[in-house]
């Protein structure tokens, strides 16, 4: 019943989107209100057809249905219920349609956001949002149907991988991963929109920077979550190998966050229109490239949990956006026009365009050494790698450059700038500079490029704490209260802005913390046995023991550990190895002690039970949990941004002309950003 149930919502969840797509594409030509009404409604009608199709299948998982195809791929009686219940996303079937469902809701969220407002361009935006959905309910329907029916349906099934048992943060994961995958589609409509009607209105702006802002938080933290994965579950002590898989998620949020930096220009100067639009197409692509890559097969990654025969169609569905992104650039991109004009180089917008430049330029760079591989094999047959020496040596400058504009852009006045308010703004945070990259050589850091990023590290930190508390300062100079002036210019009125000088301070530290944990990571391995104890970078480290711990889904064999600083006991760890009835190896879960300063892990490499002996993989690691709770707070101060100021009354609409050119603040009216 739940197949048979499953299938139909699905094939009617395919209607309802291509027929709610080829009439949005009809009510943009017609300009019809009655056809944009229809296409609304097909558009809930498709958010709720996913709903429906993912709750039946929740369903049959839960209750161990096996006559369901997937579940019997996928169920298993002896796991916990937290992995019954995420493994809708542990392979190929369930992934596509729980991609479905986040589309759905998506769809029908930024619908009735839009449902009295935009009129011009949201027949158009609707109408691609639905084509990405037809495609995705073919998928479903299709190559990718997680209902057929078993006709002897086993008593019991093996359960989902067992990496993704492994550890809680893959409940986590894989739902951000996919609200930020997904969610670009909301801007791509809108994107797409404003090519086809050959205008994009500054009132357009903020509903195409709020769509593009809410999916590049959730893929923002979905990367620092599957880093966190990886280095507490794979057992290496790191938490990214450029691994293809890894890349997938990172060339969309590169192109994301430069189409965000490219729109604060298009906000205030009215200029790179279609560049703007470039990038929010581009980081479409990308994230349906990703998509091919990550379920495909093509790529062997760790990071890959999926194996199918559905890439050629996500190929062809790549190939047919790409070709409809190209169309619509040639034919319409030249009606864009700019409202403003670049002043110069050495100015925001000059240092913003450049900014856009090496974020570029970076994606190309992980993309070649992604997809080079692929491409020698299909050109010659030889399988090749390109591995971490090419992305470290072609990366790090291009992330360095990046951090220095952190601290130059901000620093510099919009507009036309002499030579000495260049000066005034550019030469006080040497002085920060120094003084960081000072204190790393004070605590050991040698390396030349960790230095560097300390010092551009030092400089960006001093112009963006500056800048974000100027408006604070200003309204303390003017007499008012320190309440009055902090809610109004940081909390209020000037909250979007605060909260962008929190993400840039949050990503300040977060590049420091990888420079910092990368190159001054220190690791030994030891052969230990019970009551041994070793002292590692300041700790000293005490094997207890070694014991057995059944669960109803694994075996796990635990070594105990004390971890002492100082002769004051700090942590018991205990590091395992987990023997899951699908795999014939154990899979090995470190253990971690972490302070502010740094994490002491522990990995196991072999255990003797009879012996009561392990060898372990010890590692000191400085920083790391900086880079956790500063991608943490890049997401919070994007949700921040993202909050309005106040809320206006929705009025029934009117046609609306808007202004050809909008009222763009000129430099001398600026006294902050």
């Amino acid at each position: 019943m739940n197949a048979t149930l499953g299938r139909t919502i699905i094939l009617a969840s395919l209607l309802v989107s291509t027929a709610g797509a080829i009439i949005a594409f009809a009510a943009g030509r017609t300009r019809s209100r009655e056809g944009l009404k229809w296409a609304q409604r097909f558009a809930y009608a498709f958010a709720f057809l996913m709903i429906a199709a993912t709750a039946v299948m929740e369903y049959a998982l839960l209750t161990h249905d096996f006559s369901v195809g997937y579940v019997a791929q996928v169920g298993s009686r002896t796991v916990p219920v937290w992995v019954t219940i995420v493994s809708l996303w542990s392979s190929l079937e369930g992934s596509i349609l729980f991609w479905g469902l986040i589309l759905g809701i998506y769809i029908g969220i930024a619908t009735w956001f839009t449902r009295n407002d935009y009129h011009e361009y949201m027949p158009d935006a609707i109408g691609v949002w639905l084509a990405s959905a037809a495609f995705f309910s073919f998928l479903i329907a299709g190559p990718a149907n997680p209902f057929l029916s078993v006709a002897n349906p086993p008593l019991d099934g093996p359960g989902p991988n067992p990496l993704l048992q492994n550890h809680y943060l893959m409940a986590i994961h894989p739902p951000f991963l996919y609200l930020g995958y997904v969610g670009m589609t909301i801007p791509f409509g809108m994107a797409c929109a404003a090519l086809i009607k050959g205008r994009l209105g500054h009132g357009f702006l903020k509903p195409l920077r709020e769509s593009l802002m809410l999916p590049w938080i959730f893929l923002t933290i979905s990367i620092m979550l599957g880093g966190w994965w990886a280095y507490e579950v794979l057992g290496w002590g790191g938490y990214w190998a450029w691994d293809p898989v890894e890349n997938a998620s990172l060339l969309p949020w590169l192109t994301g966050t430069a189409a965000l930096h490219s729109m604060v220009v298009l906000e205030r100067r009215g200029i790179l229109k279609g560049w703007t639009i470039t990038l929010i197409q581009a980081t479409f692509l990308l994230v349906i490239l990703g998509t091919f890559m990550t379920r495909s097969g093509v790529f062997n990654s760790v990071h890959s949990f999926t194996q199918s025969s559905i890439g050629p169609t996500i190929l062809g569905f790549l190939a047919a956006a790409l070709v409809f992104t190209i169309a619509l650039l040639a034919t319409r991109i030249d009606l864009l026009e700019s409202e403003g004009r670049l002043e110069g180089g050495v100015t925001r917008e000059g240092m913003f365009l450049f900014n856009n430049l090496l974020f570029v330029l970076l994606t190309f760079t992980v993309l070649i050494g992604t997809v080079f591989p692929l491409v020698v094999e299909a050109i010659n047959g030889k399988q090749m790698s390109v591995g971490r020496p090419y992305f470290d040596r072609m990366v790090v400058p291009v992330g360095a450059a990046l951090l220095f504009l952190i601290g130059i852009g901000p620093a510099l006045p919009w507009g036309r700038a002499t030579r000495a308010q260049i000066r005034r703004a550019l030469l006080p945070p040497i002085g920060g500079a120094i003084l960081v990259s000072g204190i790393g050589f004070a605590l050991g850091v040698r390396n030349p490029w960790t230095l560097l990023t300390l010092a551009f590290g030092g400089y960006a930190a001093q112009v963006t704490l500056t800048e974000m508390w100027l408006p604070l300062v200003q309204r303390l100079k003017r007499g008012d209260s320190f309440g009055e002036a902090l809610v109004d210019a940081n909390l209020g009125r000037g909250r979007r802005r605060f909260a962008s000088y929190v993400v840039h301070a949050a990503a300040i530290v977060v590049i420091v913390a990888i420079a910092v944990s990368s190159t001054m990571r220190s690791d030994v391995e030891l052969q230990m046995t019970r009551g041994q104890a070793t002292t590692v970078a300041g700790y000293t480290v005490t094997l207890l023991g070694v014991e057995e711990r059944a669960e109803p889904h694994r075996m796990s064999t635990v070594a105990k550990f004390t971890v002492a600083k100082n002769g004051a006991q700090r942590a018991v760890l205990e590091p395992r190895m987990n023997q899951y009835m699908a795999m014939r190896e154990p899979i090995g879960s470190p253990d971690v002690y972490t302070t502010a300063g740094g994490d002491l892990y522990l990995s196991l490499m072999n255990v003797d039970i009879a012996r009561q002996s392990v060898g372990v993989h010890v590692i000191n690691t400085p920083m790391v949990v900086w880079i956790w709770i500063s991608v943490i707070m890049m997401g919070i101060g994007g949700l921040a941004a993202l909050i309005p100021h106040r809320r206006t009354a929705v009025t029934n609409y009117t046609p609306v002309v808007e202004p050809a050119t909008p009222r763009y603040v000129k430099p001398e009216e600026v006294t902050a950003s």
